[in-house]
């Protein structure tokens, strides 16, 4: 049986795979759109895939501007805190996926990035619309 200080620790690593998870659906989804539309893949354009890739990028672009922080973040430093272990330390998984999580920069390059990155997904909704079937650039009507 874990100890209580154990299982605030597994709670905080499944928090942080979590968080890679939501980050990598993120990226990886406009990639998936993009690709997916030259490919003909109908799956890309459905509505419940492409709204959710929306307001994922949607929430990230808003707590940037706001200055907010990430609720995953926020809670995976609580649950550590609660573990008695500092943020960021730990085994193997902890340390890798946190290196693909957290760079050191300035506040702003993140908000910038994450903007440019949500134009690009906005961009993504004008040329290859939900609920229409997939399509690639040389097949487009006007």
């Amino acid at each position: 049986m874990p100890t209580q200080s154990e299982l605030y620790q597994l709670l905080a690593d499944a928090v942080l795979v979590l968080h890679v998870f939501v980050a990598t659906f993120v990226i990886a989804g406009l990639v998936l759109i993009l690709i997916g539309n030259w490919r003909h893949w109908s799956w890309v354009n459905g509505w419940w895939f492409r709204i959710a890739h929306l307001a994922a990028i949607a929430i990230v672009v808003a707590e940037s501007w706001l200055g907010i922080a990430c609720p995953l973040t926020t809670l995976e430093v609580w649950l550590r805190e609660q573990a008695n272990i500092g943020a960021y330390s730990g085994g193997f998984i902890e340390y890798w996926f946190q290196r693909l999580l957290f760079y050191d920069a300035p506040s702003w390059a993140f908000t910038l990035a994450y903007s440019l990155f949500g134009l690009a997904v906005v961009a993504s909704w004008v040329y290859f619309p939900p609920g229409r079937k997939a399509h690639s650039p040389q097949s487009r009507h006007y």
